[in-house]
């Protein structure tokens, strides 16, 4: 039977504030998992970092999304070697290129995809900005060429590199859809055309949170097709802290983006739920 696995981003439980201490690492892990979540999103290619958290995410019954940034073929390997020593659901790979070509792209794309493949970890491309990936027409244009390429969907990159007009075109939809029928897993976040995290506790940004969760509902549907009957999809709540977040005058975060990763794990498994029952 397929599942759905909400994960929380433990660079989302930063609080880079000025008036209250970061929370260490095991206090982070426990209010995870007594919350409800499944796992945690973490970068994966420091090893000692690595075996620090995998032992707490052992004593809570958690799992984890793997993150790395290569710049080259080779680059992938020591989170690759992590993966398969600790154990990860995926790893979400921000390819941290910027070329100008899709022909020069190809070989890193290909390069990555083959080695995890020989590791038998899935590795997952993440659309992002500031990333290979950052355009939403040249991403596209990555999959014309490599139609089998696994995404990451984190949405909110391309809604607001491109600035989408209110409402979004069909043909923006469009593009989108394409996306996510590639997709394999998802990270979580609101964004605006001006923005590219808003706080969904606002009642103001509710149509923005309608868009991104029918983008998801598409997205998830989209997958249970292409999945096997077993398999298991992971969504990432990714609230990030500032400069991500918006900031008072204080500097300090506008909302609690802990109570609206709540919100948003509970809004996703309820979407999750429906779409079960009727598939």
């Amino acid at each position: 039977m397929q599942s759905l696995n909400v994960l929380q981003s433990l660079w989302a439980m930063e609080l880079r504030s000025a008036v209250r201490p970061e929370p260490a690492l095991e206090e982070n892990i426990g209010r995870i998992a007594a919350a409800g979540f499944d796992g945690v999103s973490a970068h994966w290619y420091d090893r000692a970092y690595v075996r620090r958290l995998s032992v707490l995410l052992a004593e809570h019954g958690l799992k984890a999304e793997g993150q790395c940034f290569p710049k080259t073929v080779d680059d992938l390997k020591p989170a690759l070697e992590n993966a398969v020593e600790f154990g990860v659901s995926h790893l979400c790979l921000q390819p941290d290129v910027r070329l100008r070509r899709v022909e020069d792209c190809l070989p890193l794309l290909e390069g990555w995809q083959r080695l995890g493949e020989e590791a038998k970890v899935p590795v997952y491309i993440e659309t992002h900005r500031d990333r290979m990936t950052t355009d939403l027409f040249f991403t596209l244009d990555l999959m014309d060429r490599m139609p089998d390429l696994k995404l990451l969907a984190d949405l909110s990159h391309f809604l607001v590199g491109r600035e989408f007009a209110v409402p979004v075109s069909d043909e923006n939809h469009a593009s989108i859809h394409r996306i996510l029928d590639s997709a394999w897993a998802f990270h979580g976040r609101v964004a605006s055309r001006e923005q590219v995290q808003i706080e969904i506790a606002f009642a103001h940004h509710k149509p923005w949170l309608d868009l991104f969760m029918g983008w998801w509902e598409y997205g998830l549907r989209s997958w249970c097709r292409r999945a096997g009957t077993d398999d298991t999809v992971a969504f990432v709540c990714e609230l990030g802290p500032k400069p991500y977040a918006i900031t008072g005058p204080d500097g300090e975060d506008t909302t609690n983006r802990w109570q609206e990763a709540l919100r948003l794990k509970d809004e996703v498994r309820a979407l999750w739920k429906r779409i079960a029952a009727e598939e």
